[in-house]
């Protein structure tokens, strides 16, 4: 199979002058429940990163361990919209609005030239570009995937230790066999988006918490 350079998208605006190049991408968006979350991540000149991918392609491990040598070494910047937002405005709109807080935490640093974001065209004052499964074919959406997601990860792990009966830790509040049984046992909490299908016939059934 061929290698797929991920630095070529990079290195192609770089040709043509543009050198701080944004990449975005966001975790989050088929969970039942919590945040969807964005990074937006600049890469220095001749980084090197052994192992950096997708993040869906990563073992949880390799994960935070890229999680750490890229906060440490590239400007970077997080977004988040919780539940209730997502509800309103659904999830599609969601993810675009959590990578536009990300990319202008990012602006707030440094002078964005150009973004390369997974798939999302954005409505923002500079040039981007939305590439099919950009995760896999550039390096700064990679690591921007990796962010996203270690990021939203360590949201649910904080949720899981208080209410550890629902797996959060486990299932990260994708709709498992498992999870749906813990709904089914102990009801909706705080945090659910209630216009997913599954969540929504919950409602309707009066399955929510009595706290």
């Amino acid at each position: 199979m061929e290698k797929i350079d991920l630095w070529q998208y990079e290195k192609e605006l770089n040709k043509q002058g543009i050198n701080i190049i944004g990449g975005t991408d966001e975790a989050g968006r088929g969970p039942l429940f919590g945040p969807v979350v964005a990074a937006c991540v600049v890469l220095p000149k001749n980084f090197e990163l052994k192992g950096l991918n997708d993040s869906k392609k990563l073992t949880e491990k390799k994960r935070n361990e890229l999680y750490n040598y890229i906060i440490e070494n590239t400007i970077y910047g997080i977004g988040i919209v919780d539940a209730k937002e997502i509800d309103k405005i659904n999830i599609y709109e969601a993810s675009r609005k959590a990578m536009v807080i990300a990319i202008k935490k990012v602006q707030k640093q440094i002078p964005l030239e150009y973004v390369l974001s997974d798939a999302m065209p954005i409505d923002i004052d500079i040039p981007v570009m939305p590439i099919i499964k950009g995760d896999a074919k550039s390096a700064s959406i990679a690591a921007s995937s990796i962010l996203a997601k270690v990021t939203r990860d360590s949201m649910l792990y904080e949720i899981d230790k208080k209410y550890p009966e629902y797996g959060f830790k486990n299932h990260k509040g994708y709709p498992t066999k498992k999870h749906l049984e813990a709904i089914n046992k102990y009801g909706l909490i705080e945090g659910y988006r209630k216009t997913y299908g599954p969540v929504k016939n919950y409602i309707e059934n009066g399955i929510v918490r009595k706290e």
